[in-house]
């Protein structure tokens, strides 16, 4: 027999899906939410307001939607009820990791340090550890991070100058990003203008993303900045291209204007990048001098959005690439150069 306790908990569950239909007039909140780490910040089910989807196994209805980004569907089980439902993984491969078997959708943590997500036979990990860089200031003029006892994550500390060696201390302080300044043209009042140059791409092929970190702002407030980027896509044959007699293909520009893609929103205009190149000696070709434009992405549900990207102006052929699987790979590359945008 059903218990009277159980009764109550159904219909208070009734009753708050039954409160969640759309209403004539959309009433969202000032600032759309601060979602946890890995979880997207989609459209809700009435189109009005940005919200943070819902898991696998978290309940779901019309207007709370499930994680499109990671092939999730709202199940209501019989169609006559469709008020209230659990948040499923469409059929897809399964994902092997750390020799540990994984459903596709199904969210898992591979350290302290990452969360990770299984999306059809594909795992992609997000950090759960703050990335941000600190630069050198007048009261902490040599920051590095370090391990700190019980703790998973690492913190900043502030070294003294005088504990090491000048050469020695300049490593550690600079050994996260290095930086273009300080230029004393850029002195402003009460703040000494910095920013780190453009880090690696993080894919060495399809859209990846690179960051930089700069206190460029009005608040003199450190901030990290991204940016799309492209090395070159997955796809490609490259080598086909190489001339007879050649051993690289550099920059290679496509023939045909394209169109770049994200999450289903593409690009309102087209584009002829240039891409990097391959070799086929074993040396690869990075990125070395770029720009950054802004770019414009509409979206299947009307909504446009803008994000800044990387184009490649020259790339450079090298002996200093990453083994196969690495997932430091972004570490081996060369920083790229003469980008300021």
């Amino acid at each position: 027999l059903t218990s009277p306790s159980s009764i109550i908990c159904l219909c208070v569950s009734c009753a708050q899906a039954a409160g969640q239909e759309c209403s004539s007039q959309c009433s969202c909140p000032s600032t759309p939410p601060q979602c946890a780490p890995g979880v997207s910040l989609v459209l809700d089910g009435c189109g009005c307001c940005r919200v943070c989807a819902k898991q696998m196994g978290e309940l779901c209805t019309e207007k709370d939607l499930c994680d499109p980004h990671k092939g999730l569907y709202c199940d209501f089980g019989a169609p006559i009820n469709r008020r209230i439902g659990v948040c499923t993984a469409r059929d897809g491969a399964t994902c092997v990791f750390g020799g540990m078997v994984y459903k596709s959708g199904e969210t898992f943590q591979s350290s302290c340090k990452y969360q990770c997500t299984c999306l059809d036979g594909a795992v992609g990990c997000v950090p759960l550890c703050s990335m941000d860089v600190r630069l050198p200031s007048p009261d902490c003029p040599m920051p590095r991070r370090v391990k700190v006892p019980g703790k998973c994550c690492e913190e900043w500390e502030c070294e003294s100058p005088y504990r090491n060696s000048f050469v020695g201390s300049a490593l550690a302080a600079y050994r996260e990003e290095e930086t273009y300044g300080p230029d004393p043209s850029m002195m402003r009042e009460n703040c000494l203008v910095q920013t780190t140059e453009w880090s690696a791409c993080s894919k060495t092929c399809g859209l990846g993303i690179s960051t930089r970190v700069t206190n460029d702002n009005r608040e003199c407030r450190l901030e990290k900045q991204t940016r799309l980027c492209m090395v070159r896509p997955c796809e490609s044959q490259l080598e086909q291209s190489i001339r007879k007699g050649k051993k690289c293909i550099r920059t290679p520009r496509l023939s045909k204007p394209m169109k770049f893609e994200i999450s289903g929103c593409t690009t309102t205009k087209s584009y002829r990048p240039k891409f990097c190149g391959v070799c086929l000696d074993g040396r690869c070709c990075t990125p070395h001098r770029t720009t950054t434009l802004p770019m414009e992405f509409k979206c299947p549900d009307g909504q446009f959005m803008k994000k800044h990207m990387m184009f490649i102006k020259s790339c450079a052929c090298h002996h200093n690439c990453p083994g196969e699987n690495d997932i430091f790979e972004s570490m081996y590359y060369k920083k790229m150069m003469g980008d300021m945008a």
